[in-house]
């Protein structure tokens, strides 16, 4: 994250404070399986297939599979950074499009699929060399980074460089609080407010594409 901009540091704490608002909808409303957290559902159905069966490994690897469809997804319409705009833009699209399907059919998987694809689709805006430097939406490589950074901050080679990681973990924590208060609202309601939010930062990316300056 060190060669993240401040720009571009504050979009992504906002995308992870969204990320995990988000998370913890899909969380309260499949009853224990996560939208962007796919250690999380790994082990889950590793866990019931031994428990309860193979049949009820079928939601939590389709959510890791989706995750997968909405990075390969992302990556192909951002064009590795060139286009962020759009893949956050198409990330609005399908959380609002799961907002409306929890009205339509609340008991259909497909809703939560649309969730996953979105979550994985954010984490393409910050790629190099095959890689994403930013964690957006998960907090396993963002607490590496924070540890890696407090080993320097001992040594003495960085007093500075455990603040960025902290912050992005801070902003998943606390996007994760507000979205289970939202809940309270309706899952589809608040699904809404996180597709207008997303839709909101899509329009100023385009609008500070011409921008010398990006994030």
């Amino acid at each position: 994250m060190r060669d993240v901009t401040r720009r571009g540091l504050l979009l992504s704490l906002l995308l992870g404070g969204i990320a995990g608002y988000v998370d913890a909808i899909g969380f309260i409303e499949t009853g224990g399986l996560f939208v962007s957290f796919m250690s999380g559902n790994s082990t889950q159905a590793g866990v019931e297939v031994i428990a309860q069966g193979a049949g009820v490994v079928f939601l939590p690897l389709s959510l890791v599979a989706a995750f997968v469809v909405g990075v390969t997804a992302g990556a192909l319409i951002g064009r590795h950074g060139q286009q962020r705009a759009w893949a956050v833009a198409a990330s609005a699209a399908a959380v609002a499009l799961s907002a409306g399907l929890s009205f339509l059919l609340p008991d259909g998987p497909w809703r939560f699929l649309l969730l996953a694809a979105a979550m994985g689709a954010l984490n393409t805006l910050y790629l190099s060399e095959g890689r994403a430097r930013v964690a957006i939406t998960y907090a396993t490589g963002t607490l590496v980074s924070l540890g890696l950074a407090l080993a320097a901050l001992v040594t003495g080679r960085s007093r500075t460089a455990w603040q960025r990681p902290l912050l992005l973990w801070g902003a998943l924590a606390g996007g994760a609080v507000v979205g289970a208060a939202a809940h309270r609202l309706g899952g589809g309601v608040a699904l809404l407010i996180a597709a207008v939010v997303l839709g909101a930062v899509a329009i100023a990316l385009a609008a500070c594409r011409a921008s010398p300056a990006r994030p």
